[in-house]
């Protein structure tokens, strides 16, 4: 099979996770305007809830047959094959012990029925990273970049129908379970024909120890992050309403519909690190510097400008219905700074050998997290919910600072700088949006506040063409594979 750079993997995945996410994005807008705010509610809490237990089933494992794929062919068919037969077993046991914990919260039967469902599309979905994380480990996301378009477009298509036809809520997460099914059938396709393997279970006990061995700090790191972003949900439908979970979500999906762009950072910046950490400390620091810079460039006046016109946004895109979700999503919106920022924090970690301390970095968050929503949903419903998520972003992005300031001196003075005028441009830029959102519709204030920023970063000396070209050479760098 063709091995592609970095540059093209890049480029393919970037692009197909963007496209992914705004289908995405506008699908659950017309999901959620059609199914009303109790049912949307019911929909969210079905997924959240199965994907507290995705990790479990994965177990790290994933990230490990990328590594082997990677280095040594002819073992990773052996782990392959493993952990197939792992997955097998472990599938049927989790679906038991989420159906199991579903009735035992006593949720209603159509609540419970979403959650089987919803239960085997996490199921699907974890062979399908795994047969995709082999094809990673061989620098090819050409196939699963295709994979992850086709499988939300069928699940917009088995929706639409669904709509079309007035079907029962069962079929929104039934739409899933097809484009699971579709995207696990093209991945299993795809590494018989282009890798010429066909991944027969097989149980060889010394081959899982040394799997289980190899995974477990990736696995504890992942199910420490499915807690903190799907336990809020979970909480919020046992100690509040569907009602409340729907106005939460809504703005959840508003308030996170960009994070993939650090996500999809992630696959230039992560290698870059590596390579650094090993060739010089001087250019790791000052990858770092930037990277930092140009995610806050982005991020930061997304929060501010979605703050200011949240309450002029959430009726026209979602309905009346989903007024209440204003206020959290000026609060959650808060949160996308610390979230892109905290990605090349982990990295930095992860690529100077201290994921252990990431590790108990997002365990801590975690733990923050669950306190915080314990005694914050009680006072303050969904609200209360922003507020944790908020906290604990800020918490994690203290820690990872933190930890990152003991493995890696850089130019905080400089950092600090650019961070004051990329703020004081972006706050400048949320008073122009408070003043022509009373006059404008919002749809014609954000390009008129977009060139605001624009000009003002460029004014102050944020952002020259130069840096724009040192952005895409960091991200898309051909040199490391």
């Amino acid at each position: 099979m063709k091995k592609l750079n970095l540059a093209k993997n890049t480029i393919l995945y970037t692009g197909a996770l963007t496209m992914q996410k705004v289908l995405s994005f506008l699908y659950f807008i017309v999901v959620a305007r059609a199914i009303g705010v109790a049912n949307t509610g019911k929909y969210s809490f079905a997924l959240s809830f199965t994907a507290l237990f995705a990790m479990v089933l994965d177990f790290g494992l994933s990230q490990v047959i990328i590594r082997e794929s990677a280095r040594d062919e002819e073992k990773s068919k052996k782990f392959l094959a493993n952990i197939v037969a792992f997955k097998i077993l472990a599938s049927l046991l989790i679906w038991g012990v989420i159906a199991v914990a579903v009735n035992l919260l006593n949720y209603p039967e159509i609540t419970r029925q979403l959650v089987y469902i919803s239960a085997l599309v996490m199921a699907l979905d974890s062979f399908s990273l795994t047969f995709y994380g082999v094809l990673r480990g061989h620098r090819n996301l050409q196939f699963e970049s295709i994979g992850v378009i086709l499988n939300q477009v069928m699940v917009m298509v088995v929706g639409f129908l669904a709509i079309w036809f007035h079907l029962s809520i069962l079929f929104f997460i039934v739409a899933y379970l097809v484009g699971s099914l579709f995207n696990l059938s093209f991945s299993l396709l795809t590494l018989k024909r282009k890798l010429h393997l066909t991944p027969w279970p097989k149980f060889d006990r010394p081959i899982l120890k040394e799997l289980f061995k190899i995974a477990l700090p990736f696995a504890v790191a992942g199910i420490f992050v499915r807690i903190y972003s799907s336990m809020d949900i979970v909480l919020l439908s046992k100690m509040a309403n569907d009602s409340a979970v729907g106005w939460y979500s809504a703005a959840y999906k508003v308030a996170f519909a960009l994070q993939f762009v650090g996500v999809a950072s992630l696959a230039g910046i992560y290698p870059a690190f590596s390579a650094y950490h090993a060739e010089s400390k001087e250019k790791l620091a000052a990858s770092f510097v930037k990277v930092l810079k140009y995610l806050t460039l982005i991020s930061l006046p997304l929060a501010v400008g979605v703050t200011s016109l949240a309450d002029k946004m959430i009726v026209p895109i979602f309905g009346h219905q989903y007024a209440g979700s204003i206020p959290a999503l000026q609060i959650l919106i808060l949160c996308l700074p610390f979230s892109f920022i905290c990605f090349p924090l982990g990295a930095m970690l992860n690529a100077s050998n201290k994921q252990h301390w990431n590790m108990w970095s997002l365990g801590l968050t975690a733990l923050v997290n669950l306190i915080l929503n314990l005694l914050l949903i009680p006072v303050l419903s969904y609200v209360g919910s922003a507020w944790a998520s908020l906290i604990s972003y800020i918490f994690l992005f203290a820690s990872g600072v933190f930890l990152v300031n003991k493995i890696l001196p850089y130019p905080k003075k400089t950092l600090l700088w650019n961070f004051i005028k990329i703020g004081v441009a972006a706050v400048i830029m949320g008073l122009v949006s408070e003043f022509l959102k009373l006059k404008l519709n919002f749809m014609i204030v954000i390009p008129v506040a977009a060139v605001v920023y624009l000009a003002l970063i460029y004014a102050f000396g944020v952002f020259r063409k130069e840096d724009w070209q040192e952005m895409k050479m960091m991200l898309f760098k051909k040199q490391i594979s």
